[in-house]
C-alpha cells in the first residue's frame, strides 16, 4: 500500500460560510490518509484567511491555477452548482481525482459531460451524496440485502425541512429554478438517493413537482421576489424489485419535522429517522420481524463507522466517511459505487420526476 498521504485542494473553502469550511475541511483534516494542502476562494483575502485558520500551505484565488498544481492529487469542488461544470472539467483535464458536491451539474447534460471526461481520463471520481456515508443507512441496506425484511413490498419516505420562509440575501439566487439549487435537486436528490441505495431503484413513477410558496421576502431588504424553484415534491412509483414507493419531500415556511424512511417486507420492517436532513446528522434505526413485539432499536455495527473516533459529528461526519472510501479506492484501486455515473443516474431520476409532473402521466426511469 502506498503510505503517502493523498493531497487535497478545496475549491470553495471560504472560512466565513459554506459547505467547504463547514464539512469538507474538518472531515479531511480528521482523516490520516489525507492532507489538506490547498484552498481556493474567489477572493485572495478570504483564501488567505482560510489558509491561516486551518494551517493550509497553498493558497489560490484562481481555480485554474489550483488544478494545474503538481502538488495536489484530489480536487474537492464545493461551490455553487452553476459553476460545478467549469471547475470539475478543468480539474479532470489536468488529470486530478475529483470529489464534487451534489448536484453534479445544473442539468443532466452537464452531468453526462463530466462523467464521460472522468471515465476517459481514467481518474477516480465521487459525487457528494452523503447519505451513503451514514452508518445507520449502511446498516439498513445491509439488513435489506441480507433478507431481514424478506421481499421488499413497500417503501415510504418523508422529508420536511424548514427554509421556504424568509430568505437570506446570500442564497436568494437559488429562488430561480434555472440555478439548479432547490428542494427537488438538493433535498430531493439526497433523499431519493438514500431510498434507492437502501431499497432499490425506481422503474416507473408519477409525480407532482410544485412551488407552493411563490413569493419570498429577503432578510434585511425591503422587497419581495418571485420564486420559481420548487419546494414540494411528491412521488408515487414502482421499483425494479416490484415494491411500491410513496415519497413527499418539502421545504416549508414553518418548522421542519425531519426525515423518515420506512421499508416494509414480507418478513419485517425497518425504519430510519432523523430530526434533520438525510445527509447530515445522526440517524436512528428501528426494526422488527413478523410475529415480534413491535419495533426496537437496531444496533449499528462498528464496521460501518470507518472514520477515526475524533471525526467531528454533524456535517463533517458523513463527508468524512465518503472521503475515506474515496481515498481507499484511489490508493487500493477499488471500485466506487457513488461516482459521477451514479450522479448521471440521479439526474435522470429527477428529469423523470419533472417530466411526469409536467405531462401529468407516468414515466419510466432511465438507468
Amino acid at each position: 500500500m502506498n503510505e503517502r498521504k493523498l493531497r487535497v485542494g478545496i475549491i470553495g473553502a471560504n472560512v466565513n460560510y459554506g459547505w467547504g469550511s463547514r464539512a469538507h475541511i474538518p472531515a479531511i483534516q480528521a482523516l490520516p490518509e489525507l492532507e489538506l494542502v490547498a484552498v481556493c476562494t474567489a477572493h485572495k483575502d478570504t483564501a488567505e484567511e482560510t489558509a491561516r485558520k486551518y494551517g493550509v500551505p497553498m493558497v489560490f484565488h484562481d481555480y485554474e491555477a489550483m488544478v494545474e498544481s503538481k502538488d495536489i492529487d484530489i480536487i474537492s469542488v464545493c461551490v455553487r452548482v452553476p459553476r460545478h461544470e467549469q471547475m470539475v472539467m478543468a480539474a479532470l483535464r489536468n488529470g486530478k481525482h475529483v470529489f464534487c458536491e451534489w448536484p453534479l451539474g445544473a442539468n443532466s447534460d452537464e452531468a453526462k459531460e463530466m462523467a464521460a471526461l472522468a471515465d476517459a481520463k481514467g481518474v477516480r471520481h465521487m459525487i457528494g451524496l452523503q447519505a451513503r456515508g451514514s452508518p445507520s443507512l449502511i446498516q439498513l441496506k445491509e439488513l435489506v440485502d441480507g433478507g431481514y425484511v424478506g421481499r421488499v413490498l413497500a417503501c415510504s419516505m418523508v422529508s420536511f425541512s424548514s427554509g421556504a420562509g424568509l430568505r437570506m440575501p446570500s442564497n436568494a439566487w437559488a429562488l430561480d429554478k434555472a440555478q439548479g439549487v432547490n428542494t427537488l435537486t438538493i433535498a430531493g436528490g439526497h433523499s431519493l438517493d438514500a431510498l434507492c441505495y437502501c431499497a432499490g431503484e425506481f422503474e416507473e413513477l408519477s409525480s407532482i413537482v410544485s412551488t407552493q410558496v411563490k413569493r419570498a421576502a429577503i432578510s434585511g431588504q425591503d422587497k419581495v421576489v418571485d420564486v420559481t424553484s420548487p419546494d414540494n415534491v411528491l412521488v408515487s412509483g414502482r421499483m425494479v424489485n416490484g415494491a411500491v414507493a410513496s415519497v413527499h419531500i418539502a421545504s416549508v415556511p414553518g418548522q421542519g419535522t425531519g426525515f423518515r424512511l420506512e421499508v416494509q417486507g414480507t418478513e419485517g420492517t425497518l425504519v430510519a429517522t432523523s430530526s434533520g436532513s438525510v445527509q447530515i446528522g445522526d440517524m436512528e434505526l428501528l426494526g422488527g420481524r413478523r410475529g415480534g413485539q413491535g419495533l426496537a432499536p437496531v444496533p449499528i455495527d462498528v464496521k460501518h463507522r470507518t472514520v477515526p473516533d475524533d471525526m467531528p459529528s454533524g456535517a463533517p461526519y458523513n463527508v468524512g466517511q465518503l472521503f475515506h472510501q474515496f481515498a481507499d479506492a484511489i490508493t487500493n484501486k477499488r471500485p466506487i459505487a457513488n461516482d459521477f455515473n451514479l450522479a448521471v443516474r440521479r439526474h435522470h431520476l429527477l428529469d423523470a420526476l419533472e417530466k411526469a409532473s409536467e405531462q401529468g402521466r407516468r414515466q419510466r426511469v432511465v438507468g
